[in-house]
């Protein structure tokens, strides 16, 4: 058995949509490698940081991300696997790789309650939260605004017109 800790840069990005993790990021993967009956395994634990946009409101982020990694590493022989030992060594980019791009976010927000964008000026929500919007949503709804739920009685209230219409109708 051994332990390793290294530190890698990236050296492309890893990852497409809203975060990645960019190139020259470093990587640290602490590991321990064993030897068993079938090959080498290796577990691992492996920090970096990935940046990107809010997936609500479009501001940059960048957070850390951890993820473990535990895969077998096969003696080449007649069995096909999925990672082999070549030449006593064993390649980590690929299972590292694919473990960091496949714990990325998919939605990823600057904060859990992220707000997100007012969908009529397209400004952050978080910076204008005390404001309140005076104009109506639709100007067919304008007339509602002068409207109120209090049910007073000295509040005055628009009267409708009403004429009366005579029946003329014989029984």
């Amino acid at each position: 058995m051994r332990e390793v800790t290294l530190e890698l840069p990236v050296k492309e990005k890893w990852g497409e949509g809203l975060v990645a993790v960019p190139e020259g990021e470093t990587i640290v993967i602490e590991g321990r490698l064993e030897s068993v009956h079938e090959g080498i395994l290796v577990s691992a634990t492996v920090d970096t940081g990935y940046e990107g946009v809010c997936g609500r409101c479009l501001t940059d982020i960048a957070e850390p991300l951890r993820v473990e990694i535990q895969e077998l590493f096969a003696y080449p022989g007649e069995e096909t696997t999925d990672f082999e030992v070549q030449d006593d060594h064993v390649d980590l980019e690929t299972p590292v790789r694919d473990a960091i791009v496949l714990s990325l976010p998919f939605q990823p927000v600057c904060q859990p309650d992220c707000p997100g964008l007012d969908p009529n000026t397209g400004e952050r929500l978080a910076e204008n939260a005390g404001e309140e919007q005076r104009e109506p949503l639709d100007p067919r709804w304008a007339a509602l605004q002068d409207y109120t739920t209090d049910h007073d009685d000295d509040a005055p209230r628009r009267t409708a017109v009403s004429s009366t219409v005579e029946n003329t109708e014989e029984s």
